[in-house]
């Protein structure tokens, strides 16, 4: 067996080296051909019996291979050679790849920073989205200077109601999971309370939420920390042309958009939140605007938000779900249970996700409550085979 490279008598064809190949045994020597440029051929050289060499060649080359485990001789030709290494080996000397780094207090490792605020063109719906995150944001600034108890009530009344009743248990697990199901009557109620929060209309909120689940930290997840905490956390809301040329259109939520209630809030959906403004203002003036609108909605914003990305950076994973997802009892206590995250990801079709008996779930309660009077049926809990199932062994 031999492989053999030899110049071609045509002149033409001088510059050009051919190879003929034979199929190896063990213990011989292989050639493969690297990059080729101008006049440099890089040829990988490899001995099952030792390491593998990388030999440039440079100028008119041919090659002999001979039968008698000879070294191989590399004719009319300038070379250096070099050991080559297995990639992951490679990576262990040289560190981490570049531009790779741990986020604080985690093992979880940002593998590709994006940044979306500087470098790309915005469109108009990022701005919009930008723009109102911001103006809330600049709102609440005013809030230790438009104090007062009736104010601070409002804010805590909103917050339960929109946090709560409308991301919660509407948003998330009745929409987005079908953890149980209300009638109609009462599952647009609170479906209108998350509106009144200031995330989106229902829509696409839920097509969001099922295309993070599909694709949970992988490369097309709309918000993993994989590229980076604040990526996860807020910055990727204002990227709207990313969530669609990752995973496509809003064609998961089929269920929703045969509703016509659904289609109207989300044709008229920043009406519904600058009502509720000026109704506030109307009642108790600015300080009710401040606290009302301002801290409440950055509030339940940043709750929300913690969990996408604390929930998948710190914790405890009680399951086997092959993704980040993390159980964080601070972020449960103030999510109303969103917190127990590896729980939620390990079976998200149930209704209840503080499966422990002290892990305080808030909007559990309330659906066990809405169950025990019989307005929530088909409640959802995970089988004692799927918990054996998802338990790491």
């Amino acid at each position: 067996m031999a492989l053999i490279t030899s110049q071609s008598k045509h002149p033409l064809l001088n510059q050009i080296t051919t190879v003929h190949c034979a199929i190896p045994r063990l213990n011989r020597t292989v050639i493969g051909l690297g990059s080729f440029t101008n006049n440099v051929k890089t040829i990988k050289v490899c001995n099952f019996d030792s390491n593998p060499r990388k030999f440039t060649l440079q100028n008119h080359n041919f090659i002999t291979y001979n039968n008698n485990k000879k070294p191989i001789t590399i004719a009319n030709a300038a070379f250096s050679s070099e050991t080559l290494v297995p990639p992951e080996q490679e990576q262990e000397e040289q560190g981490p790849l570049k531009n790779q780094r741990r986020i604080l207090l985690s093992d979880v490792i940002v593998e590709r920073e994006r940044n979306v605020l500087f470098g790309r063109k915005w469109n108009s719906l990022d701005v919009g989205t930008a723009g109102v995150v911001l103006a809330m944001h600049v709102l609440s600034l005013f809030a230790p200077f438009q104090f007062n108890f009736h104010a601070l009530c409002v804010a805590l009344a909103l917050y339960v109601v929109t946090g709560l009743f409308g991301i919660t248990l509407s948003f998330h697990r009745n929409l987005s999971h079908r953890s149980f199901k209300l009638p109609k009557w009462l599952e647009y109620t609170f479906a209108y309370c998350g509106v009144l929060a200031l995330q989106g209309n229902p829509i696409d909120w839920v097509s969001t939420h099922r295309y993070h689940h599909q694709f949970c930290d992988s490369e097309r997840d709309p918000h993993s920390p994989t590229e980076g905490f604040w990526f996860s956390h807020m910055s990727w809301l204002f990227d709207t042309n990313s969530i669609i040329e990752r995973c496509g259109e809003t064609n998961n939520v089929g269920d929703l958009e045969k509703q016509s209630f659904y289609r109207f809030i989300r044709s008229s959906y920043i009406v519904h939140p600058l009502a509720l403004g000026a109704l506030l203002y109307a009642i108790g003036g600015f300080p009710f605007l401040v606290w009302g609108m301002g801290v409440r909605i950055v509030w339940v914003y940043h709750i929300t938000w913690l969990v996408n990305s604390a929930c998948h950076v710190w914790g405890n994973q009680a399951w086997n779900t092959k993704d980040l997802s993390r159980n964080n009892w601070w972020v449960a206590l103030l999510a109303f249970g969103e917190g127990w995250h590896n729980n939620h990801h390990a079976f998200e079709y149930s209704a209840r996700h503080g499966l422990e008996w002290w892990q305080l779930d808030m909007t559990w309660y309330v659906v066990r409550f809405l169950q025990a009077i019989g307005l929530a049926t088909d409640v959802k809990l995970p089988s004692q085979s799927h918990k054996q199932k998802m338990a790491f062994n």
